[in-house]
């Protein structure tokens, strides 16, 4: 097994994130969130209360990326806050889907199957069809 959970003898199978076996230190609970595809499960751990997070504007986040072994392979926090136009396939089609929603103050885990993330390619430390989980706090929205 990889580290994505699938079987590093068959690259092009997609991941799915309901079947995933996800390291406990990452706190991820399929059961517990929100599907809002095969490949998008999202839980918010606080609701924000400023404004809205909507296709068009852009959106300031802080977020920590890992992947299901519990492996860190990003995040901006301490650092400077990472800005996209929301839905303007700036980021992954996860992001652009699992933002969507959110308010300022908001904090959401992002549960992100491969299809809506990197796909068969991966990305630099990301395998080929990995699952992938995002920590997202919404700073501002214009």
């Amino acid at each position: 097994m990889s580290a994505c959970g699938t079987d590093s003898t068959a690259p092009d199978i997609p991941s799915n994130p309901a079947v995933e076996t996800y390291a406990a230190t990452l706190g991820v609970n399929i059961a517990a969130m929100t599907k809002k595809s095969d490949n998008l499960y999202v839980q918010d751990i606080v609701v924000g209360t400023g404004t809205e997070a909507i296709v068009g504007r852009t959106v300031r986040v802080t977020y920590s990326g890992y992947l299901i072994s519990g492996s860190r392979f990003d995040s901006n926090v301490g650092g400077s806050p990472f800005s996209f136009a929301l839905g303007g396939g700036q980021v992954i089609a996860g992001w652009d889907q699992g933002v969507v929603g959110m308010k300022v103050g908001g904090k959401r885990r992002l549960v992100i199957g491969s299809a809506l993330g990197y796909g068969r390619q991966g990305s630099g430390p990301i395998p080929p069809n990995a699952t992938l989980v995002f920590d997202v706090e919404v700073l501002n929205v214009q």
